[in-house]
């Protein structure tokens, strides 16, 4: 099978989510991001007058809330084995989960770790921090400063599993996308 696994990251309000819409509006087999859904749950489950950038504030279990979105975006991951089209693309990869836990300097075992090592991507596109693009709202609860630190966090822990990294420019999304097909041709 010549499947290609197709992962768009970066942090938080760079464009990566609209990026994967567009591309999933060409026909591509798209999985989206499903941290907003849970940290939503989270936060309608705690105290909302402690909002603070970590939604972990917000669940009584921070390792099984960091279990549960590694379990999902490896979900994701096992379900587009199970297509014939020859790209799909992630809203987020798994490493992911391990970037933000390093930003927030959690601790997380060997299984976090074999399941990125495991369960590995074709090529990985991230979207670099855009403070003219930038908009925070009830789920992304970073500034813009903050998410210029999980960038950092998220391109280490990309280049730590030896994935090598293509930035996509900071333009439009039809140019955005247009640059992510051609890299892949």
């Amino acid at each position: 099978m010549n499947h290609k696994k197709i992962v768009i990251t970066g942090a938080p309000g760079t464009g990566k989510t609209v990026l994967v819409e567009g591309l999933e509006k060409l026909g591509y087999p798209c999985y989206h991001e499903i941290i907003r859904t849970m940290t939503a749950e989270a936060k309608s489950k705690g105290d909302t007058d402690a909002m603070t950038v970590n939604p972990l504030t917000f669940v009584d279990d921070p390792m099984a809330f960091n279990r549960q979105l590694l379990e999902g975006r490896l979900a994701h991951y096992l379900k587009s084995d199970t297509i014939k089209e020859p790209l799909s693309f992630f809203d987020r990869g798994l490493p992911d989960v391990l970037g933000y836990m390093d930003y927030f300097e959690q601790a997380y075992g060997e299984d976090f770790t074999k399941t990125c090592e495991k369960h590995t991507y074709d090529t990985i596109f991230m979207v670099p921090p855009w403070k003219e693009i930038y908009v925070s709202d009830n789920e992304r609860l970073e500034t813009f400063e903050q998410a210029e630190e999980l960038h950092e966090h998220l391109m280490a822990v990309y280049q730590r599993f030896g994935y090598d990294i293509i930035l996509v420019p900071k333009t439009s999304i039809p140019k955005r996308i247009d640059f992510v097909l051609n890299a892949l041709t």
